[in-house]
């Protein structure tokens, strides 16, 4: 490799407070062969040793650590620094397989009409072991409406999209990704990698499963803006989480049929005419009955439908 031209690839770890994972991380990375890699970790202050971690491997990445707008603000400083000319950017808590980086570099080298490939992943628990397949297909914009069939880790950018199409949404604090797929596939063609190339770790703190309702709630704002419409099935998925979040609060059957008749007509304001839905005679009894014991989430939810 020539020492004097850009890296193959970039990659961007945004960090805060992943002491427990993030050395795992680092040397899934830095393991990487093949390829020249130029490895970045922007962490957002850390104070729960990630730092002293970083300063182990201040000789093989570079490393800063401020106080930031949280995780794709990180990923934005990140790429702005990037010497790459292709990007990606590993969470904290997630690792590459190996081989994973020349295979994407390589596929994207052979494959010039594409301007952006992913491949497929794993989920794995705290530990590391492996849960199951992460769920891809290859790519279609039409589909990626319906899932998200795109696994993070695995996804790599040319860097010339980063000019026309521009950076992550920081307004976004759950499914930047998504969106940032969603735009790409807009303007580009996006290749599909058979290959496995890294993981995808689920645990408490995950953002994914940790807020599952406000993850949900913000799909479906991004979907509604991109494709004009909230296909079926993030309904179903949306509806799911609100039942799981008020079956653990052990709310009365009444109220938690209630709350569901609210979200429900609030995913219908979405797919059907965007507009205020009025409630019938028997909803807003149902509604004078059960208010008093709604949240003012709730509340504020059942406003935008009167």
């Amino acid at each position: 490799m020539n020492p004097s031209s850009p890296p193959d690839v970039t990659v961007v770890t945004p960090s805060y407070q992943q002491a427990s994972f993030i050395e795992e991380t680092i040397q899934s990375v830095l393991a990487q062969t093949g390829v020249q890699v130029e490895y970045l970790v922007m962490d957002g202050g850390s104070t729960d040793g990630t730092l002293e971690i970083l300063e182990k491997y201040r000789f093989q990445l570079q490393y800063l650590s401020e106080n930031d707008q949280g995780q794709t603000d990180a990923i934005n400083k990140g790429f702005q620094r990037a010497q790459g000319r292709i990007l990606a950017y590993l969470n904290s808590d997630d690792t590459y397989l190996p081989g994973a980086l020349a295979k994407a570099v390589r596929f994207l080298d052979e494959h010039p009409e594409f301007a952006m490939v992913y491949g497929e992943g794993y989920h794995v628990d705290v530990q590391g072991h492996i849960l199951e397949r992460y769920y891809t297909e290859p790519f279609d914009f039409q589909r990626l409406a319906e899932v998200c069939f795109i696994c993070q880790p695995t996804a790599f950018v040319r860097r010339e999209v980063l000019s026309t199409v521009g950076y992550p949404d920081v307004t976004l604090q759950y499914c930047m990704d998504y969106d940032y797929w969603i735009r790409i596939g807009k303007k580009y063609a996006v290749g599909y990698l058979p290959d496995y190339l890294a993981t995808s770790r689920l645990h408490p703190d995950n953002k994914t499963l940790s807020c599952k309702v406000p993850v949900h709630g913000e799909i479906l704002r991004r979907i509604h803006y991109h494709y004009g419409r909230v296909p079926a099935r993030w309904i179903a998925a949306y509806s799911h989480t609100v039942v799981e979040r008020y079956l653990s609060r052990k709310d009365r059957v009444q109220d938690i049929a209630f709350r569901l008749l609210v979200h429900t007509l609030y995913l219908l304001k979405y797919v059907q005419t965007n507009k205020r839905l009025p409630l019938n005679d028997s909803m807003k009894r149902l509604y004078r009955k059960n208010s008093a014991g709604m949240n003012a989430q709730d509340l504020a939810e059942l406003a935008h439908l009167q």
